[in-house]
């Protein structure tokens, strides 16, 4: 079929995009607006004596002014803290209130202290301004080691030692005895360096409210309305959900940022219910930098052991961890349940065991980041085996092959738990090797233009889809327009493509009668659970098969009725149903006419995770004069199990790589160690790459389908963030070896690349 799965359908969406038609929360406009503005904190540390705001309540065109004392005299509650775990030693981690507005203490740069509302955007700047803050600034401490150290800086008296949570998955002490036992153990000491997310579109909430009804509408830039609606809405107002309708627009990208509820979504509700009138909020750039969510943050000591004959035995990992000032929604996710039982990637591992203290320290809070957790796996195990390799004089791709677990050996189970169940890994790496002509580079290695080069290669696994719900609603109207309700939220993936056609091949309808609509927790659908984890096309997908099919269900049996048939004497294809051996048929649009519409709803559950994986090659010049790093070639051949649209999948790979080449060459969040004060506050400081920073990437897939859902497909938005990171940093170092350069912690930037090129020198 012309615009069956598989094929290379051209993007639906993007026309609006492009021609500036796409409708996001800053195009939504309502009569009667205010403007909102917060108050942030401007110290990163400090006790919060009081507030004055009686000089902004004063000014003209301000109505409001809102401190924690009004919320709390309110009932008004503290954001949710969606994952709490037990700690290691036993008793749960404590949970220290997140509240919307700063109460007692400031604890991180940024922090929302007042919520001023105003007639203008203007005015608002110009109220919070005139809001005075006394604080008696107090040290603070924006590393976990620091965190950690006898005399740091206490942040929450619940937690002494500024210990938000001590986690270990596996046995330590049979890791300790397997390493002892191992011919050769290899150690390293890796950063995976803090990241602010710069989405696109900064984020934004509008908050109204009906007196008569008492109902609530959010409308703001997520990954997921009911996702919002589910955490935020009880646990902040302590009303039922229902009372609270979350509409999600077209949003220009989130990256698990735009997954979790903010203070400020919350109190454009607040504020709209005491004022009677819309309040819509918008951050600025600036803003985004302090109080957006950021990612990664943590420190770890790796150590991997092997026998005699190149084998692994045993890996264990100790890390240290940031939660930043405040608990977010899944802060503690990603350096506990979601990175390391990936910590054994794509190999055979006999014990492997993780140890993880995650501190609080005075900046932005941390929460997931395109991988969650997965990037931090597949750098820590990918940089060891490269190393191992390099120390045993083997070759990259030998150790990996020598320790891959085998298809034959599939469904496998790893030492960490994790049940994978498909995929032939040292096929798809030897054919990523092939694709970046690994053969022929020591040749390309050996020209002579005084720039230094090396290639590196990765291979990374990820778990995704993970277990949860999904609801789709396909409506075919008695006009003939068909209609996709569905609860995943498109933040710039391409999900109305993908869905347009995956109703269109099993419809045999034109796709452009075919429209999705996802974002409304109003829309008629089963169940909803957003857009994490790459679970779109898993769950999503998996919910529009069910709805399609009972859509067909219903159709044939009106057909049959047409046609004076039994149902069991139809066949369906190309968009009619047919009694074979006749021709006689009747399209699916005549049959929704008749019925005067046909509606299917499909509920779908996925019991099991998905595990996408690939070959990542990255080909680099170094030029020894002044560290800058070229980036030549970039080869991936990725197991993505079925592909449904191959245009779709490339965009999604070629961002993910780009993300995670920013993060591995450029990107570093810097705080002031002393003051915790934002050192890379804007985009004059914080690096993000450009096209000239990247080749064109050569993207292809070998794919082996999935068994746990009914599609056979693997997810694929975060992949290519996990795989770029190690394979640039293997290339780097593959061309710094001869120098006697063995690691280099991201980001490698040309004066941190420059000075280890200078600190090699003899003498």
């Amino acid at each position: 079929m012309k615009f069956g799965l598989g094929q290379p359908f051209r993007r639906v969406e993007d026309l609006r995009f492009i021609t500036g038609t796409g409708h996001y929360t800053d195009d939504h406009r309502y009569e009667g607006e205010l403007h909102a503005a917060v108050v942030r904190a401007p110290v990163a540390h400090g006790v919060l004596n009081g507030v004055d705001a009686e000089a902004a309540r004063a000014m003209e065109d301000v109505l409001a002014v809102y401190t924690a004392d009004e919320l709390e005299a309110d009932g008004i509650g503290s954001l949710p803290v969606v994952i709490v775990l037990d700690h290691a030693e036993g008793g749960r981690m404590p949970v220290p209130a997140h509240t919307l507005l700063a109460r007692g203490k400031v604890r991180y740069l940024g922090e929302p202290v007042a919520f001023v509302v105003a007639t203008s955007a203007m005015a608002a700047l110009e109220a919070a301004e005139a809001v005075a803050l006394d604080i008696d600034e107090l040290p603070a401490v924006v590393e976990p080691a620091a965190a950690f150290a006898d005399d740091a800086p206490q942040l929450f008296d619940e937690a002494p030692g500024n210990l938000a949570l001590h986690w270990t998955l596996g046995d330590l002490g049979e890791a300790d005895a397997a390493l002892a036992a191992s011919d050769r153990v290899v150690e390293l000491e890796l950063v995976n360096n803090r990241i602010v997310v710069s989405s696109m579109e900064p984020r934004n909430a509008i908050g109204l409210f009906d007196g008569e009804s008492g109902q609530f509408t959010l409308i703001s830039g997520t990954q997921g309305s009911h996702m919002i609606r589910a955490w935020l809405f009880e646990a902040v107002f302590g009303l039922p959900g229902e009372k609270l309708r979350v509409i999600t627009p077209d949003v220009g990208g989130g990256f698990g940022m735009k997954a979790i509820p903010y203070p400020e979504q919350a109190l454009v509700l607040y504020a709209a219910r005491k004022l009677g009138r819309p309040v819509r909020w918008q951050s600025s750039r600036a803003e985004a930098f302090l109080s957006d969510t950021q990612g990664r943050d943590n420190y770890s000591t790796a150590k991997l052991g092997i026998d005699a004959e190149g084998r692994f035995t045993a890996l264990k990992v100790e890390t240290l961890a940031s939660s930043g000032g405040a608990l977010s929604a899944f802060g503690v996710y990603c350096p506990t349940l979601s990175g390391p039982p990936m910590a054994p990637g794509v190999y055979r591992v006999p014990s492997v065991a993780t140890d993880v203290r995650i501190a609080y320290t005075n900046n932005a809070p941390m929460d997931a980041y395109r991988g969650a957790g997965r990037p931090e796996a597949a750098y820590l195990i990918e940089r060891l085996v490269d190393k191992a390799a390099r120390e045993l004089g083997l070759s990259p791709a030998r150790l990996r092959e020598i320790n891959m677990i085998a298809p034959e050996e599939m469904p496998h189970k790893t030492a960490t738990g994790v049940s994978y169940d498909s995929g032939d890994f040292a096929n798809v790496m030897h054919a990523g090797m092939k694709a970046a002509d690994w053969d022929g580079f020591e040749a390309r290695r050996g020209k002579d233009d005084g720039r230094l080069r090396g290639i590196g290669l990765a291979y990374y696994i990820e778990r995704t889809g993970v277990p949860g719900k999904e609801g789709a609603t396909v409506e075919i109207s008695a006009a003939g327009d068909v209609t996709v309700h569905v609860g995943t939220q498109s933040t710039g993936q391409g999900h109305e493509t993908t869905y347009v056609q995956m109703t269109a091949e099993t419809l045999g309808i034109d796709p452009a009668r075919i429209t999705v609509k996802t974002g409304d927790t109003d829309q008629p659908i089963p169940s909803a659970g957003g857009t994490v984890a790459s679970r779109s096309m898993v769950h999503g997908g998996g919910a529009i098969r069910l709805a399609t099919g009972a859509v067909l269900a219903k159709a044939s049996e009106e057909a049959a009725r047409m046609l004076e048939v039994d149902t069991r004497e139809l066949e369906f294809d190309d968009g009619a149903f047919r009694v074979p051996g006749t021709n006689r048929h009747v399209g699916i649009l005549d049959v929704a006419a008749k019925a005067g519409g046909i509606e299917g709803v499909g509920d779908f559950e996925q019991l099991a995770g998905t595990f996408p994986n690939g070959a990542h090659v990255c080909e680099v010049a170094v030029d020894p004069e002044t560290g800058v790093i070229t980036v030549e070639r970039y080869t991936v051949v990725d197991d993505f199990g079925r592909t449904l649209n191959p245009l779709v999948l490339s965009g999604q790979i070629h961002g993910g790589i780009a993300q995670g080449i920013g993060q591995a060459m450029m990107e570093r969040t810097v705080y002031d160690p002393e003051t915790g004060q934002m050192l890379s506050g804007s985009f004059m400081d914080y690096g993000l790459p450009r096209a000239e920073d990247l080749p064109f990437f050569d993207v292809s897939t070998r794919n082996t389908p999935c068994t746990t859902n009914p599609l056979g497909i693997k997810g694929a938005g975060e992949a290519g963030a996990i795989g770029a990171p190690p394979a640039f940093v293997n290339a780097v170092i593959d061309a710094l070896a001869p120098l006697g350069i063995d690691h280099l912690d991201m980001p490698l930037t040309p004066s941190r690349v420059w000075e280890a090129i200078e600190a090699a020198k003899p003498g």
